[in-house]
C-alpha cells in the first residue's frame, strides 16, 4: 500500500507543472509573429516586444523590432486571436499607416508653426495620433491585409473577426443593437466571404462570433438577394483584394519599406543632418 500512495503521489508531481501552465497571450507573440513573418515572406530578422499603452512602429525599418500593445492581447485567448492582434499590427506596418499620418502631421506643424525642420519631425511624433488608435480606415486596410497573412501562416483569419468585437465599441452602436466595432468587423467578414468562402464556411466555435453571425448574415442574405448590391460588392471587393495585394507586393519588394515609410526616411534625414 505505501508503494502505491508513494507512485501516486509521485504521478501527481510529475502532472502538476503541466496542468498548472497557464496560457498566456503575451508569452505566444514571439513565437506567432514570427510564424506570421516565415509563412508570408517577410523579413524574418524583426523580433516582437510587448509594450504598455500605445505603439509606434514607424522605426521598425531600422529597429527591427515590431511592438505589440498588451492593452489589445488582453482581448486574444488563443493562438489564431494572437496572431488577429500581431497580424493588425503587421498590416499598418506594411500598408505604412504610422509613417503617413507622421508625414500629415508634419505637414499640419509646417503650417501652424515657426518651427525648425527637427522641431516639426519631433512635434509629429509626439502628436495626439501617434497617441491614440489609427482610424477607421486604416484600421480596415490593415485588417484584411492581416487576415491574409493569418491564412498564410495556418490562423484561423475568423479570429481577426473576434478580436474586434471584443474591444469596446461605441455606445451607438449598443444601442442600435450592433456588435461592438461593428464596421471593421464586417470589412473583414466580407472580405474573407469573398476571398475565402472555405474559411468561412468552416466557421469560429465561440459565443463572440456567433453573436456577430446574427447581425452579419441577414446583411449577406439582403446583398445576395439584390442583383445590384452584389454588384457593388463583388467590385468594392476586388479593388481591396488588388490594393491588399500591391501594397504587400510592395513592402516585400523593399525588404522591408513601404512608400510612405522611405518619405519619412527620407525627411527624418534631411532634417537631421542639416546644418541650419
Amino acid at each position: 500500500m505505501k508503494k502505491i500512495i508513494v507512485s501516486l503521489f509521485a504521478a501527481v508531481v510529475m502532472v502538476l507543472p503541466a496542468s498548472a501552465a497557464k496560457w498566456v497571450a503575451a508569452d505566444r507573440v514571439p513565437v506567432v509573429g514570427k510564424a506570421l513573418l516565415t509563412k508570408n515572406s517577410l523579413p524574418a530578422n524583426a523580433t516582437f516586444k510587448v509594450v504598455n499603452g500605445s505603439v509606434d512602429n514607424s522605426n521598425v525599418a531600422t529597429t527591427n523590432v515590431v511592438y505589440i500593445s498588451s492593452a489589445d492581447l488582453a482581448y486574444a485567448g488563443n493562438d489564431s486571436e494572437v496572431a488577429a492582434v500581431v497580424a493588425n499590427e503587421l498590416g499598418h506596418i506594411i500598408n505604412g499607416h504610422y509613417a503617413k499620418n507622421k508625414m500629415k502631421n508634419i505637414a499640419k506643424a509646417a503650417l501652424t508653426s515657426n518651427l525648425s525642420a527637427d522641431n516639426i519631425i519631433t512635434t509629429a511624433s509626439n502628436s495626439e495620433f501617434m497617441a491614440n488608435k489609427s482610424s477607421l480606415s486604416d484600421n480596415k486596410e490593415a485588417d484584411i491585409t492581416g487576415a491574409d497573412m493569418m491564412i498564410q501562416a495556418g490562423y484561423n483569419p475568423l479570429a481577426m473577426v473576434v478580436v474586434i468585437t471584443k474591444m469596446p465599441g461605441s455606445t451607438l452602436e449598443t444601442l442600435a443593437g450592433k456588435p461592438a466595432n461593428s464596421e471593421r468587423a464586417m470589412n473583414v467578414f466580407d472580405y474573407l466571404t469573398y476571398n475565402y468562402p472555405s474559411k468561412v464556411k468552416a466557421g469560429y466555435g465561440c459565443n463572440e462570433y456567433r453573436a456577430f453571425l446574427t447581425y452579419a448574415n441577414p446583411i449577406v442574405a439582403d446583398r445576395n438577394s439584390n442583383s445590384r448590391k452584389l454588384a457593388k460588392f463583388n467590385k468594392e471587393q476586388e479593388k481591396a483584394k488588388k490594393e491588399r495585394a500591391k501594397n504587400i507586393s510592395k513592402y516585400k519588394a523593399t525588404g522591408g519599406l513601404s512608400g510612405w515609410d522611405a518619405s519619412y526616411t527620407i525627411l527624418k534625414t534631411l532634417s537631421e543632418s542639416s546644418e541650419k
